[in-house]
């Protein structure tokens, strides 16, 4: 019996992974398809597997550049999960520590996250074009970084709170200033806080596509605007096989990114569950 419930647990385990990955392995499939056996064959098996779709993708044109996009991308995501640690650190140790903010600022900077992007897109436009931040990396990530906000006060000022409070107090006694406490004693402690804002804000900020469809123009273009050029064909088609290749290439950074960092944002999230 204790066999029999085991065999039946991983079949519904692969069932269950098997459905909720479809769409990932039949874009994976696709990427493997020639354009003829595309619209031939629309099943799960590939009758002559070809890179062919990798190829093109890879290949430098004058009108698409795959490597362009994704350095764009790497830049404005990396300034769009960075930016936000930086700015939330103090402020997520004031919150926890003296409770500035926590009544009013904390709920009102979360619930960002509820309010659609869409709203801040004339305004946002119309300052960017004055600022001359329209078509940069740095002005996208900087908008970026604003979308991150939220998560990373939350995620930090739980951090604070789950270090004890003597170690702060223990400092101050040894005659320890505050800036000396934070770069020492509390930063050390949040490193794997840090490191999960950072992966899933680098996440939010790389599939981000409005932002990029709305502030960038050529310059700037990430790979989730920057796909969608190679789906077209001069007759108005789409090359099925060639948008999944691209998309698979697309997605291969932020998927390497969470498996390395995957043992490491585990064990962040749990730290503090259980306290004594």
């Amino acid at each position: 019996m204790k066999r029999l419930g085991t065999t039946t647990r991983w079949i519904v385990f692969a069932i269950a992974a098997f459905v909720m990955n479809f769409p990932v392995l039949a874009t994976l499939i696709t990427a493997f398809k020639a354009p003829g056996e595309v619209t031939r064959n629309p099943s799960l098996w590939i009758e002559q597997p070809t890179l062919e779709n990798f190829a093109a993708v890879l290949t430098v044109s004058d009108r698409l550049n795959i490597y362009h996009y994704l350095w764009n991308s790497l830049a404005a995501a990396t300034i769009g999960a960075v930016l936000p640690i930086a700015l939330c650190f103090p402020i997520a140790w004031a919150m926890a520590r003296r409770g500035t903010g926590r009544g009013v600022l904390f709920p009102l900077v979360v619930n960002l996250r509820a309010v659609p992007l869409i709203i801040f897109a004339i305004p946002l436009y119309m300052m960017y074009s004055a600022l001359g931040l329209l078509d940069t990396r740095f002005g996208l990530g900087l908008i970026l970084a604003v979308v991150n906000l939220p998560l990373a006060l939350m995620l930090l000022v739980n951090a604070v709170s789950e270090i004890p409070l003597e170690l702060e107090e223990a400092a101050r006694m040894d005659g320890a200033r505050l800036p000396r406490i934070l770069t020492r004693i509390v930063l050390p402690l949040c490193r794997p806080a840090f490191v999960t804002t950072f992966v899933f804000g680098f996440i939010t900020a790389w599939n981000e596509f409005l932002f990029g469809l709305m502030l960038t123009t050529q310059n700037a273009v990430p790979v989730t605007v920057g796909a969608s050029f190679f789906f077209a064909t001069s007759g108005g088609g789409v090359q099925w096989g060639m948008a999944a290749a691209v998309m698979i290439v697309a997605a291969l950074p932020p998927l390497a990114l969470g498996l390395i960092m995957y043992r490491r944002i585990s064990w962040s999230m749990v730290t503090g569950a259980v306290k004594g």
